[in-house]
């Protein structure tokens, strides 16, 4: 059963968020497994308790059984320490066991919160932020935040329970020489918070620049045939070595003020347990205390002393952590550009009705993309969409599938606001194929059965019929089993875009949204994929962001756009006879795509 913690996204926090807010916001993703939790607490009282009987039968057995020879009880203490330490050592396995499946499940926890954000954010967020940032966040941050699951905090409750229990039964034992060696002790811990204050400072530096590197990173790889191809790599080497250069720079004083901070916490140490067996062996002359009971302090000392020190250094790397929970933390209180309604509208059939109503449209860092747009598309018909780079063709595309929404006016699909449909019902009943097209590392059977997870081999092979890509896919080694290589790199750019529109086919939606979707296809190959549109597609409506000019003559409308607007609209014997702007367009020459 997975029990997961639904985090609600609201808006972002002020700048300044309080690292006890962050690090109540990590712990409440064990809420679900407090239970067990309460019994891993239980588990390390009881082992505790345990640990610190020990020493205290090695004093009875100093003090009592070996002064007067008590065979019958030294027997006896060894049967009472064995039956301890297996109770100790069974209670520990049942401990970790639990550990274990609570740092598992609230690890999952927190990565699937961040993937579910990553769908929630959608189109808008990645168009916004680079790929290498998004995988940072996955693979460094995440996994930083999961460490205190894992081991942090855990830890820090065991070594909290028995410092507490311990602190108390040396004061209770001798609180002189508890006292005496407290200044020592703290000698360290007057200069901690400064070495600790500095390590998180560099910390969250090398976070920083470790982030820049991974971005850096990925672009190389990405970027790998250009940079060939251009002879760059030199260039590019430098650009990353500066990168690692800042990463490592940032990591060595990070580490520099860390082994610091340990050996003055060595130094303090030592320095105490001198001062321990000084002030201890006058105390054992002066008989204040007796051997087993300076035994026992001694084992009490150096247990909690490496306890309370794990302590500290555990609080200042949380500290640190807590740097790059903040990342998470933001990024979880993002607000989705697009909302899912409360209350979605049903639609039983979608007819493919779409009326642009006074619609405009701005990116963050482009203005005036769409102006006071209007335009209605009947069911079933066809309309391509011309215009220079840049006139917001493939922007319409994304206002339909609701990637965004319009700053003003609204889009309505068969007499509803697109608001107030169901993202996934709207988008079920659209069809994409972009110009760029998207494989996955699978078979080719696979990434057509993407448009139709539940579609039978039989519909897949007959959309790859339709779409006239299965005779290619018959020539590849393993037929429809081809594994297509990252990002399809086994096919040529028409392959890629024939599986699309497989893909699509076997999804079978009521509305179809081409953008530029036969644009790396040969003459051949767009007029069969056209004619096989011509067939599969009647009673459908179509709307194609068009790059050529050649695939349009059949569509029943053309829409000429020109400064977010429609400019002309009309068939193309009717735009054409018009000797206007679409006119120019055919006799200039082909546009860019927009």
């Amino acid at each position: 059963m997975e029990a997961v913690v639904r985090h609600k996204s609201v808006r972002s926090d002020p700048d300044n968020v309080s690292i006890t807010k962050l690090y109540l916001w990590v712990l409440s993703y064990l809420r679900p497994y407090r239970k067990t939790f309460a019994l891993l607490i239980g588990c390390s009282l009881f082992i505790t308790l345990i640990e610190m009987s020990i020493p205290k039968l090695i004093q009875y057995f100093i003090d009592v059984i070996l002064p007067k020879n008590e065979e019958k009880l030294f027997y006896m203490l060894l049967v009472a320490t064995a039956i301890m330490i297996g109770f100790m050592y069974a209670l520990t396995v049942t401990r970790n066991n639990m550990q274990r499946n609570i740092q598992e499940l609230a690890g999952r926890d927190l990565q699937l919160g961040v993937y579910r954000q990553l769908h929630r954010l959608g189109f808008a967020y990645y168009e916004k932020h680079p790929v290498g940032e998004t995988l940072s966040l996955l693979n460094t941050e995440v996994s930083a935040v999961q460490q205190i699951y894992q081991s942090y905090l855990p830890k820090l409750i065991q070594h909290l329970l028995f410092v507490a229990v311990m602190t108390a039964a040396m004061f209770l034992m001798q609180w002189q020489l508890t006292l005496a060696v407290l200044p020592c002790f703290f000698t360290f811990y007057l200069f901690a918070p400064y070495l600790s204050k500095k390590t998180s400072q560099h910390g969250r530096q090398r976070t920083e620049n470790s982030k820049f590197m991974n971005k850096r990173i990925y672009d190389s790889f990405m970027a790998l045939p250009e940079l060939r191809a251009n002879g760059s790599e030199k260039w590019d080497l430098s650009r990353l070595l500066d990168a690692v250069s800042a990463y490592n720079k940032s990591d060595v004083m990070s580490t520099y003020y860390a082994l610091v901070r340990g050996f003055l916490r060595g130094l303090s140490i030592s320095m105490g347990a001198i001062v321990l067996f000084a002030y201890g062996s006058y105390m054992v002359q002066t008989l204040a205390i007796t051997v087993g009971e300076f035994i026992a302090f001694l084992f009490y000392y150096f247990m909690s002393i490496g306890m309370f020190t794990f302590i500290v250094m555990s609080v200042a790397a949380q500290k640190a952590l807590m740097f790059q929970a903040e990342v998470i933390y933001r990024f979880m209180r993002r607000t989705p550009e697009v909302q899912e309604p409360d209350h979605p509208v049903p639609l039983s059939k979608v007819k493919g009705e779409l009326h642009f109503r006074d619609v405009s449209f701005d990116y963050p860092d482009r203005s005036g993309v769409l102006r006071h747009f209007n335009l209605h598309i009947h069911p079933g018909e066809k309309v391509a969409i011309v215009g220079a780079s840049g006139t917001g063709k493939s922007t319409i595309m994304k206002l339909i599938g609701r990637f965004y929404d319009p700053i003003d006016g609204e889009i309505v699909l068969d007499g509803v606001p697109l608001p107030k449909l169901s993202i996934s019902k709207l988008r079920d009943s659209l069809g994409f194929v972009f110009q760029d097209t998207y494989l996955f590392h699978q078979s080719i059977r696979e990434n057509i059965r993407f448009g139709r997870p539940e579609a039978t081999d039989e519909e897949v092979e007959a959309a790859a019929i339709a779409a006239y890509a299965h005779h290619f896919i018959m020539q590849m080694p393993d037929g429809y089993d081809t594994v297509v290589g990252e990002r399809g790199s086994k096919l040529s750019g028409g392959q890629k875009q024939r599986i699309a529109l497989a893909r699509m086919l076997v999804k079978n939606p009521s509305v179809i949204l081409l953008d530029e979707a036969t644009s790396a296809l040969d003459y051949e190959g767009e007029r069969e994929v056209g004619q096989a549109m011509e067939t599969l597609f009647e009673n459908r409506t179509i709307v194609a962001a068009a790059h050529r000019l050649s695939t349009i003559r059949t569509y029943s409308r053309i829409v000429y756009m020109a400064d977010g607007q429609v400019a002309e609209s009309g068939s193309y014997e009717e735009l054409m006879s018009r000797k206007q702007l679409f006119y120019k367009l055919v006799n200039g020459g082909t546009e860019e795509n927009g």
